[in-house]
């Protein structure tokens, strides 16, 4: 390779630039270098008929071009001169160069790499050359098997990384499906992991979590390159598989000498809290525990508290089981009387100073034991956008500012027990107690429960400049009559009607208009969907879980 300097108007763009055909690039950032400098870094091209072409550098390319056209001064251009006709090396050193300079789309990786192969490159020695796994290769190269107009809506920014990748787990005829849905505005199109599950009939089953042989499932599979998985496509032979496979499991334990043997519904939790570990030979169960995702958990030995003390107290003619050390102080039987009649003055003495009980139930609340079993919601997020969206929302900034205050303001160890806090919360005062408290039941405010619609009437809960419709809840709102309805909420009936036949994206675009004042649109302020305020106000009779529990919750509300 030879380094010369080359004149402008000799160079163009390589057809194999990996940026090739795109539109002309964002310079601002290099133009006044180049400006006042010129062209400092060389660019990487190769001989042709009609001149050089730029296998890398199209940026700088685009910024000599930009000063002559502005009557400036441009000095020939410095060039690395690569050997002709090697198309495959040319490709890589592109690529190279753009994915150093900014993270390609997985679409324009998958074009290059699929260029590549063409050439005689192999998945390994694509790999090898760009640093990433043969997996990442592959990955893109599964683009392959998507539909063009699937693509270019892609490449329109018309569907969002999650799905685009879900779909190269589609046959073409899922594709034309999911495609006739998305073209109608269909507000039943699947989008990120609701498409995955729809493509795998409802559940999204990985075929590592199956007890029996693979080779005994008759359906489809299908293999998500982007997570290294296969999954089942018919999830009610997958349930008859797998409970079968329980079923023999449970009776091989029977068959060991196990006293019983539990399968726990799908989806319910073993609360190993609340068992203790107890060998087979003292009457130990097995408890089966079975995931809504198919994942099969085996907790051997183990017997309700309950049950446990009972057979150590038989065990022992009701007394505690002796041990190597010391006496025990009193008979286990002695101590359960102790413990229980303990607990009855003190519940009593509870109910007389309420301001103490309520101090223990904040204090449970902040580090759960015993009875108590409360945990902060984790506000799941169905894709990376509806989280960005919450977290940047100002009621998200303010509670997290609230948080970092009562943190301050309680003034314990981070891993404090109840105890701790309990008697730091003896010396705090009723407000700051108060205070306290309402942050601990709005953390814990369990996400999509009937009590948030309950305390959101009660307290005449407002959104009114904590939330602003952004691009999150535009780009979710995907049902062209319900547009329509918002339309008649902000520019009223006639201007709704008379825009009711256009296309969703039309909608949309009117909705915001009016939100912003833009396109000769009257700026409406302060305007709230039904769907944010409380009473939670619906668009149209289709179900909806937030209308059933907001009607539930003014139904309970109103006979309180």
């Amino acid at each position: 390779m030879q380094l010369s300097h080359i004149p402008l108007e000799r160079l163009h763009i390589s057809p194999v630039n990996m940026r090739h055909g795109k539109r002309a690039p964002d310079i601002s950032d290099i133009l006044p270098s180049v400006r006042a400098r010129g062209i400092l870094q060389p660019l990487l091209v190769r001989p042709n008929a009609d001149g050089y072409e730029i296998v890398a550098g199209r940026r700088r390319y685009f910024s000599a071009k930009a000063v002559k056209e502005e009557g400036g001064v441009v000095a020939d251009i410095p060039c690395a001169i690569m050997e002709e006709g090697d198309d495959a090396s040319a490709v890589e050193a592109s690529l190279i160069e753009n994915v150093a300079r900014q993270n390609a789309d997985p679409l324009t990786e998958y074009e290059t790499f699929n260029r590549l192969i063409k050439e005689g490159r192999s998945v390994e020695n694509i790999a090898a050359t760009f640093a990433i796994t043969p997996q990442v290769v592959r990955q893109r190269l599964a683009l392959a098997n998507l539909l063009h107009k699937i693509k270019d809506a892609y490449r329109a920014d018309k569907i969002d990384d999650e799905t685009f990748q879900h779909l190269t787990l589609a046959t073409k005829g899922q594709q034309l499906d999911w495609w006739k849905m998305f073209v109608s505005d269909d507000e039943n199109t699947p989008y990120g992991s609701d498409l995955k599950h729809w493509l795998c009939g409802g559940q999204s089953i990985a075929t590592n979590v199956a007890l029996f042989d693979l080779a005994d499932y008759r359906g489809h599979t299908i293999t998500d390159l982007f997570e290294e998985q296969s999954y089942f496509t018919d999830s009610d032979l997958f349930w008859q598989l797998q409970n079968a496979a329980i079923e023999a499991k449970a009776e091989a334990y029977r068959q060991a000498g196990w006293s019983d043997v539990i399968v726990l519904e799908v989806g319910e939790n073993f609360a190993i809290y609340d068992h203790e570990k107890t060998p087979k030979k003292k009457g130990g169960k097995v408890y089966i525990a079975v995931s809504r995702r198919g994942e099969v958990t085996l907790h051997e030995g183990w017997l309700s508290r309950k049950a446990a003390r009972k057979s150590a107290q038989d065990d022992n003619g009701g007394n505690a089981p002796k041990s190597a050390g010391a006496k025990p102080q009193m008979t286990q039987a002695m101590e359960n009387y102790l413990e229980l009649h303990r607990h009855g003055v003190v519940r009593l003495a509870l109910l007389r100073d309420p301001a103490v009980a309520f101090r223990l139930m904040v204090a449970h609340a902040i580090a759960p034991t015993g009875n108590w079993h409360v945990l902060p919601d984790g506000l799941r997020a169905r894709s990376k956008e509806i989280d960005a969206s919450v977290r940047q929302s100002a009621a998200f900034i303010q509670f997290d500012a609230e948080y970092k205050a009562v943190i301050a303001l309680l003034d314990v160890p981070k891993e404090a027990d109840t105890v701790v806090i309990f008697a730091r919360l003896l010396t705090m005062t009723d407000a700051e107690v108060m205070r306290v408290a309402a942050f601990a039941m709005a953390l814990t405010l369990g996400v999509g429960e009937g009590t948030v619609e309950a305390a959101g009437l009660h307290l005449k809960a407002d959104a009114m400049g904590i939330w602003n419709p952004d691009e999150a809840f535009f780009d979710l709102l995907r049902d062209r009559t319900v547009a329509n309805a918002m339309r008649a909420d902000i520019a009223g009936k006639a201007v709704a009607k008379s825009n009711a036949g256009e296309k969703l994206k039309t909608q949309k675009r009117i909705l915001r208009d009016f939100l912003g004042g833009e396109n000769g649109r009257a700026k409406v302020e302060n305007w709230l969907p039904g769907w944010m305020r409380f009473p939670f106000v619906s668009y149209g009779k289709g179900a909806s879980r937030l209308a059933d529990a907001a009607k539930a919750a003014t139904k309970a509300l109103a006979a309180g």
